[in-house]
């Protein structure tokens, strides 16, 4: 079983050498050396996985903002008007920093990270919009007491929702059109 690199110092520095007399390639060495990169390795990987589990907090988190504890379950069109809410969210953004830019001159970084996201979330909608499914008041519910965390999402039912085609059921965590 591995053992992170604070068990497996506490454990050499307890025998009878120091931690500081150890020789470079002895085995409590080599021990010390595969903990501390198994920590590494684990910490990349945490990371790596809470970045790409970020975008959909987010989403949560601005749906949560938006709907009143109190509504009421929403209808096709509503949810679709919730959809193209939070697309066009950050618009006003948008056309300030158009405005601040000087005739002729590219886009600024923010300006194509807005753009680049407002696409990406237009074709998702086109193919199938991952959100919580607003239709159920116990979905409702939940996102009132929702804490932010991602934990706290199992209790929640979700949807694809299309333009075209309407709601369909989904999983939780997010698997490719699931």
């Amino acid at each position: 079983m591995p053992k992170t690199f604070a068990k497996v110092h506490k454990h050499i520095s307890k025998k009878r050498g120091a931690v500081d007399a150890l020789h470079e390639f002895s085995r409590d060495a080599r021990r010390l050396r595969r903990a501390n990169h198994r920590d590494d390795r684990v910490a990349k990987a945490s990371v790596t996985t809470s970045r790409g589990r970020q975008s959909y907090i987010d989403r949560i988190a601005y749906f949560q903002e938006t709907i009143p504890d109190d509504a009421q379950p929403f209808s096709d069109e509503e949810i679709m008007q919730t959809i193209t809410n939070y697309i066009n969210r950050s618009n006003p953004e948008i056309e300030q920093l158009k405005s601040e830019r000087r005739k002729g001159r590219p886009p600024s970084k923010r300006e194509e990270v807005l753009l680049q996201r407002m696409d990406a979330e237009s074709k998702e909608y086109k193919t199938g919009f991952w959100m919580p499914d607003f239709s159920q008041p116990e979905v409702l519910r939940a996102l009132a007491i929702w804490n932010g965390d991602w934990s706290g999402l199992s209790m929640m039912k979700f949807i694809r929702f299309t333009k075209e085609s309407g709601k369909q059921a989904s999983s939780f965590p997010p698997k490719g059109l699931s």
